[in-house]
């Protein structure tokens, strides 16, 4: 792969940071004069449909519901990638994972890749990240004023409600905080009927399914009580007008959401407020990216975004002096350990959904259906079981498990992506064009479709992946 590009990334920034630590090189502050915090609140596992936004109140999440009603909810934001570690390292560099490296699951960005967090400090910011807001303990690589929290993510704010206790510092804040839920494993139901859940068309309908999903709904709900805590301690600890974002890394962990490039894995809420400053109680359809966040956070700030970048900032949708940001968006995914190989790509515009899936060889499994002790397997298999003698569901877990080469998806028709149009010859121009998008794409960003870790090939038995530690320890 070619460094000459590195380099000169690497040059933008650093001139950036200077510009932005120069008095006279860039904006004094951001809009009207005003350089304000930033709290940004990043949900583990949560897809764009599980937010309790839509008005039924089937999803109990009553402090989103309370910020969307002061901010902006974008109903079309995607992230890079749908595993933690890829996700988390784009949105902290402002790079797509074939650029920054981080593209397998558990995988660090590439030497000399830099962060974006040191423009925020050249601003003035001190810049804290509490909890799972990098992967592992890689938080400690990007510069970070102060890091905290247990790397998984946070349970309970104790910790956030320490650090803004004990602040000595006049300068604006970026306070970056990582909760544990949705993520596996879940809590109780929490009030949650199994038998009420309405369940997506991509599940097979088992007592089991719904025990899961209610538990699955039950941590969203622990989410958002965790975003009212955290909301009020910055509110009553950090002076200033204050920018909060919520959103979530990739899809939640089922079938078709996270390790996936359908929606359910890919398209994650975002909600932005700033009182007095951007509109409240309104939706966006501008399509944006995980790789925007921190570029807009920047001209939010009154900085210079660096040049180079994939990201782009959409502040100016935010101060309504535009609807629209990206025409379409890619993702990428690569593999999580040997539990999950299969590469695959897509382009999403308004309209459609273009994947394709590198190695179609191959089957795709998961944590899911590949871990022993894990929640998933425990209605993984009951699927199995109904598959047996439902054709329904032997349908599902053919297309969960082999999928073509190429999928097409008309999103305004199939918002569940269950109808693959791409042998349709009707739909042969649309297919020709996001085709030939996606290979300009990964051209651009070098793509070397790499396979990292060891495949399930079509037709090998589906045996268990025992981790690197238990295979140590003898297990």
């Amino acid at each position: 792969m070619s460094t000459g590009w590195i380099r000169k990334l690497r040059a933008s920034v650093a001139i950036a940071s200077v510009a932005a630590a120069t008095p006279g090189l860039t904006a004094a502050a951001g809009a009207g004069g005003v350089r304000p915090n930033f709290l940004v609140f990043i949900a583990d596992d949560q897809s764009h449909g599980d937010v309790g936004l839509d008005g039924t109140g089937a999803v109990r999440t009553p402090h989103l519901r309370a910020l969307a009603g002061e901010g902006l909810r974008f109903t079309h934001a995607f992230v890079a990638s749908p595993s933690c570690g890829p996700s988390r390292t784009a949105f902290l560099t402002g790079l797509w994972p074939a650029r920054n490296g981080a593209e397998r699951n558990h995988q660090p960005r590439r030497a000399g890749i830099p962060g974006l967090i040191p423009q925020l400090q050249g601003l003035g910011y001190e810049v804290a990240a509490i909890g799972k807001v990098a992967h592992a303990d890689w938080a400690k690589t990007y510069g970070f004023d102060f890091t905290g929290g247990v790397r998984r993510g946070f349970e309970d704010a104790s910790e956030i409600e320490s650090f803004l206790r004990t602040r000595r510092t006049e300068r604006p804040l970026c306070l970056l905080v990582g909760t544990r839920h949705p993520h596996t494993p879940w809590g109780d139901s929490a009030g949650y009927d199994p038998a009420a859940i309405e369940l997506p068309p991509t599940h097979v309908d088992t007592v089991e399914t719904r025990t899961m999903r209610a538990r699955y709904l039950a941590d969203v709900t622990r989410a958002d009580a965790l975003l009212g805590r955290v909301r009020g301690l910055v509110s009553a600890h950090v002076p200033g007008e204050t920018v909060c974002v919520y959103t979530a890394d990739n899809g939640g962990q089922w079938p078709f959401g996270k390790w996936n490039l359908y929606d359910a894995g890919i398209r994650v809420p975002l909600v932005i407020a700033w009182p007095g400053r951007i509109a409240t109680g309104a939706s966006s359809t501008a399509m944006v990216c995980w790789p925007d966040l921190l570029p807009t956070l920047i001209e939010l700030a009154g900085g210079t975004v660096p040049a180079g970048l994939d990201g782009k900032s959409f502040a100016a949708v935010l101060r309504g002096a535009a609807a629209d940001h990206r025409d379409r968006v890619f993702a990428t995914h690569s593999g999580d350990g040997d539990f999950n190989v299969y590469p695959m790509r897509s382009v999403r515009t308004r309209g459609w959904k273009y994947i394709r899936n590198l190695y179609p060889e191959f089957q795709h499994h998961s944590h899911i259906s590949r871990a022993e002790g894990a929640e998933g397997i425990v209605y993984w298999r009951s699927w199995l079981a109904a598959a047996r003698s439902d054709a329904g569901a032997a349908a599902i877990m053919r297309r969960a498990a082999e999928r073509p080469a190429e999928e097409l998806y008309d999103l305004n028709a199939d918002p569940f992506e269950t109808r693959n149009l791409a042998e349709d010859p009707r739909h042969a121009a649309v297919l020709a064009g996001l085709r030939r998008d996606l290979d300009e794409w990964m051209r651009s960003q070098e793509d070397q479709r790499t396979v990292f870790g060891v495949p399930l090939r079509r037709g090998e038995p589906v045996t268990p992946v025992v981790p690197a530690a238990a295979k140590k320890a003898g297990r």
